[in-house]
């Protein structure tokens, strides 16, 4: 059986703007037109996130299709623990403020600065510096990374000018709080996967080092970048430094001070992370030149098999009995395959938050490696390279159960070029066609299926009247952040001879694919997975 996962492929709401429908999309029109199919949830409540409201996203979503179940994810469970104070009641807090009352240092703030509520939200950081200035911390520095991927692409004022007011009134109450350096997510800081570590270089050298260009304000340095570079957006920003009227850097981080990441999420925290925790040494992917003797803390605990960081201000849920964890004490051989930029997915995210195998002799884990490009330069990424390996491993006869991420629709769908993603989708379409052929050769089963949307709502639209939002210049405004729409859940079995109705469960979530799966290979769900798409006969 083999499990496709089309990361950011969904049933678009508006036709404009719909790259998956603009795309030729013949072989998932074949495939879908002689299958069971449904639609799925993918967001919201149906991930574990607080609202409705909110897009899921690939880590709760692959979290969900692993783990079979649902579990409160990141943002609800940091909005819980400010809400109940349970966060500033820990020791964690307690150690990182009593740090900088003893030393006199500052209190840093890292993250991703939106309310897009996929890596992080801007209401969790107003609290904590809130609560930072209550408790008498002698300074507060913080350090944007623009988005303009989980939110409106250049909205980036949107949040800065605003924020700027917030620590005006929080500098009335008698505070030292300042917006220090920044930069866009997608240039410096937020690298995953060990992709491209010059992020993280860069990310270091700005946050840390305060080394860079120089500007009065948050709001000039962007302002400038835009001026100078016509048509960029938010999270390809330049990285920056704000100086204070002596010409030094605001907020360098230095021995005594204290280090909050305030990402939930992990996948682009480790690295960073692993920059203030590693010791100095030739080992390490870049020449820091210093590692200040902070306390450093992130929002959640990253990677809960190796502790990463060592210091976490929020418990992350605690996702167990996984699908692959179930699937290997049923001595089913698996392999997990995609390339860089969603291999932890796969892996890391899809069983549960846990790095490494459940069982080395019945687990192979595959990373073909991303080619380090815009992604809107080369939108078939490594779909191919994916597809060949996953033939071959369906002819070896070696797997009884294979899954795979095809990244295209998500990461060239963050670009927000339309073009681009049409071509994604065709790419990805050409490997459809090419699995189909094995798995009908292998007498297999396959499904289609997405962790969210993305592909299929390009454009901006108006909230009632569904219309397009345009630019000065009549073009369209591009989306770069996830949708809510539904995504697709096909089951092509083509030697189906009546064992379940053709007619698949409605309303469900994504995490009821791992209860299909597990019904598929023959073997009975555990008890307490969400129910499974199939009505048996």
């Amino acid at each position: 059986m083999v499990l496709v996962i089309m990361d950011g492929v969904g049933y678009g709401a508006y036709k404009d703007g719909d790259a998956v429908q603009a795309a030729r999309m013949d072989n998932f029109a074949l495939i879908a037109g002689t299958s069971a199919c449904t639609r799925l949830k993918a967001h919201g409540t149906a991930v574990g996130l607080p609202s409705d409201d909110d897009m899921g996203n690939s880590e709760v979503g692959h979290n969900a299709i692993g783990s079979g179940r649902v579990f409160a994810q990141g943002a609800k469970l940091v909005s819980g623990s400010i809400a109940s104070g349970a966060l500033f009641q820990g020791s964690t807090w307690k150690k990182l403020v009593q740090n900088t009352k003893a030393t006199g240092g500052a209190l840093h703030f890292i993250g991703l600065f939106s309310d897009g509520n996929v890596h992080s939200h801007i209401d969790h950081l107003k609290a904590m510096i809130t609560r930072a200035v209550d408790e008498g911390v002698p300074r507060v520095r913080v350090h944007i990374l623009l988005d303009g991927r989980d939110v409106g692409e250049t909205s980036a004022l949107d949040y800065v000018i605003p924020f700027e007011d917030f620590l005006a009134e929080q500098n009335k109450r008698g505070g030292d709080c300042r917006i220090a350096s920044g930069g866009g997510r997608m240039w410096i800081t937020m690298d995953r996967y060990n992709a491209d570590w010059s992020m993280v270089d860069r990310g270091w050298q700005t946050h840390v080092r305060g080394e860079g260009r120089c500007f009065k304000s948050a709001r000039e340095a962007i302002e400038t970048y835009r001026a100078e570079i016509p048509g960029v957006i938010d999270q390809d920003l330049k990285a920056f430094v704000i100086a204070g009227s002596d010409g030094k850097p605001l907020g360098p981080i230095n021995d005594g001070d204290s280090v909050v990441y305030f990402n939930f999420r992990g996948d682009r925290a480790l690295e960073i992370t692993s920059a203030f925790e590693t010791p100095s040494g030739a080992e390490f992917h870049f020449d820091r030149k210093r590692v200040p003797k902070v306390e450093y803390a992130g929002m959640m605990e990253y990677d809960g098999d190796l502790h990463i960081p060592r210091q976490y201000l929020v418990e992350p849920p605690a996702i167990d009995r996984t699908l692959a964890e179930y699937l290997c004490a049923s001595v089913v051989r698996q392999l997990a395959i995609s390339e860089t930029q969603k291999y932890g997915h796969v892996t890391y995210f899809f069983n549960g938050n846990k790095l490494g195998k459940f069982n080395e002799a019945l687990e192979d884990y595959e990373e073909i490696k991303s080619d380090i490009v815009p992604f809107e330069q080369r939108p078939w990424m490594k779909c191919a390279e994916i597809t060949d390996r996953v033939i071959q491993a369906i002819g070896s006869g070696d797997f009884a159960f294979i899954r795979l991420n095809f990244p295209n629709g998500d990461m060239v769908g963050h670009t927000g070029v339309f073009n681009a993603v049409v071509c994604a989708m065709e790419a990805l379409d050409l490997q459809l066609g090419r699995l189909k052929k094995a798995v009908d050769a292998a007498g297999g089963v396959m499904i289609l299926t997405a962790d969210h949307g993305n592909a299929d709502d390009m454009y901006e639209h108006d909230k009632k009247t569904g219309e397009v939002l345009r630019k000065k210049d009549g073009s369209p405004r591009a989306k770069t952040s996830h949708s809510l729409n539904p995504v697709p859940a096909v089951i092509y079995d083509p030697e189906y001879k009546g064992e379940y109705a053709r007619t698949l469960k409605e309303g469900l979530g994504i995490s009821s694919l791992a209860a299909t799966c597990v019904d598929l290979l023959g073997l009975i769900p555990p008890a307490d997975y969400d129910r499974s798409l199939l009505n048996f006969r």
